[in-house]
Parts: structure tokens; sequence; C-alpha cells
């Protein structure tokens, strides 16, 4: 039985539950069988399945999307166990695309993945937006591409949700949903912006459509007396560390923790399923008080003291 939201096995109606499948039942009473049945007609394609794609993946899989296509060049190395959903002690070494189309499968064994084990570059662009996904998601580290995805993207008219620095952070609660325009504290959407609009020719206007999930915490510097820097020790990079991509070729690599890393993704898969439904994908606005603290612009100064709504 196909379970990529069919209406034949959910009309809606609490009958016959042993024919039914029940796997999305608590997304039809949040969206409707109407956005589940959007949902699972919908394609998105997520580039980058590193802490935070791989969680993006996971949140689309998990929210009925009936179509995904996942792209990431790279296999699981040891060091991505802290923050990668698909590794553990037993996957070091294998491909990160394999793993987790298997994994969502099993979440939904009707949905349909497509999965390339490719480098998104220029040369390799036309094959793996060929087909016009409804909606990208882009979770690459690599400044070069992450432009030319964006770039083509706004060329083809693509929708596209671009996931910021979620490395060197500690606080999930700052992780926000904006236009790329409206970002700040991010070194990677400074660069990204600056340098896209002088070798892609993109319009401040284009930018401002561009979806962006970044946090607005300051980076922290990594601690490095436990050893190098430069990864290198169990590295399971392609090429066995001659990929001029291999984070052995990395200056800095920055700590990370899961629970920044699996925000961005989790809030890029909420952004892209309001996408898909015709809703708002930003954050709202916030608003300070004297004091710093972060309020509701909407709620009154007595209202907030009534109710002790901070935030």
């Amino acid at each position: 039985m196909s379970c990529a939201w069919p209406g034949q096995w959910y009309d809606g109606s609490y009958m016959n539950t042993k024919d039914k499948d029940w796997r999305f039942e608590r997304c039809v009473r949040l969206l409707g069988t109407s956005a589940m049945s959007k949902l699972a007609e919908s394609h998105v394609a997520v580039f980058g399945l590193g802490g935070v794609g791989s969680y993006a993946v996971e949140g689309l899989a998990r929210s009925g999307v009936g179509r995904l296509k996942l792209v990431d060049f790279d296999s699981v190395c040891v060091t991505n166990i802290n923050r990668q959903l698909p590794a553990d002690d037993n996957t070091v070494g294998r491909s990160k695309v394999e793993l987790m189309a298997s994994h969502v499968r099993l979440i939904n064994p009707g949905i349909r993945v497509d999965g390339f084990t490719e480098f998104y570059c220029r040369e390799t662009s036309k094959e793996l937006l060929g087909d016009r996904p409804d909606v990208v998601i882009d979770c690459i580290d690599n400044v070069t591409s992450k432009m030319y995805l964006v770039a083509t993207c706004l060329e083809k008219g693509i929708p596209i949700v671009v996931t910021l620095g979620a490395g060197a952070r500690l606080d999930p609660t700052r992780v926000r949903v904006v236009p790329l325009t409206e970002t700040h504290t991010d070194p990677l959407g400074r660069a990204l912006r600056k340098h896209i609009r002088r070798k892609h020719d993109v319009s401040e206007k284009q930018l401002a459509g561009v979806v962006a999930v970044f946090s607005d915490e300051p980076a922290t510097d990594p601690f490095t007396e436990h050893g190098e820097i430069i990864c290198g020790v169990n590295c399971f990079c392609r090429g066995g560390g001659g990929n001029a991509r291999c984070t052995r070729k990395k200056h800095v690599i920055h700590g990370s923790a899961v629970f920044v890393t699996s925000v961005f993704g989790m809030a890029a898969a909420s952004a892209v399923v309001r996408m898909l439904l015709g809703k708002d994908p930003f954050s709202r606005k916030q608003a300070y008080d004297a004091c710093g603290n972060v309020v509701d612009p909407t709620i009154s100064v007595a209202g907030r003291q009534k109710s002790k709504l901070w935030h």
C-alpha cells in the first residue's frame, strides 16, 4: 500500500481503520486533507546532507512530501557523528545519499527518492535541476557552489530556501527565517550577498525573494587544545583526502552542536512546507523592550505584563 498520502486510503472518516495507513494522521489534524494531498504531489530537492540537510530531509519526509531529490557528494566521516542524522559507528565511510534515501523510505514506503552522489557546481547543475523541483533547500557549505545554486534557481524561477552558518553556535532559539537581505551577524550570509551580486548579476530585489535560515547568535571561535584545527584524523573524505573539497583543505573548522544544526534543518523544512501550501514562510518580526528582552510586538505592554507572555 502506498503511503505518500493517496486520497483513497484516507477520506477524513474514522471508519474501517484497519484498511487505512495512519502514519500522517497527526499531520492531517494540523494541515487538513487537501494540504496533505498537495504535499504528496510536491517535489523538493535538498542539496547537502550534513548536520542541517539531513534533518531538513527528515522534516520533509515526516511531513508527507511525496518526492525528494537528495544531493551530496560525500560519505559519512567519524567526525559527523555528533550532528548528522545518518552518522553512527556502523555507517562511517558509507554514502550519505544512500543512507538518507533508505532512511526516508522506512518513514514512508510510498515516497519517491532520487539520489545523486554528486558535487553541485556549474558542470552538474543542468543534470541536478533539469526536472525543476517545486522548491530547493540549499544546505551547501561551499560558497562558490552556494552562489551558483541560488543564482540558477533565481534565473529558472525555482523557489529556494538558503541555510546559512549553523556551526559555532549554541542557542537554537536564535534561529530565524527571513529574506536573505535581512540576515545579519552571519559571515556566510554577508559573503553570499556580496559576491553573488558581483559574480552573478543578481539584484537586491531578487535576493529579497530568497528565504534564508540563519542565527543572530555571534559565532564562537573553536577550542583547539585537543589537537589540530585541520581535519585529517580518521578522515573518510572521497579520494582519501586528495579531493579539493576534503575537510583537510579547510583552514578553520568550527565546532557544532546537533541541537542547533537540527533546528536549522527543521526550520528549513517548515519554511518549505509553508511555501508549498501558500503560507508565509518567515519568522514573526521581533521587538524588544527597554531591557533588551525579545517580546511579541502584537501584544501591548499592559497585555504582556498581564499575561506574562515574554519570549
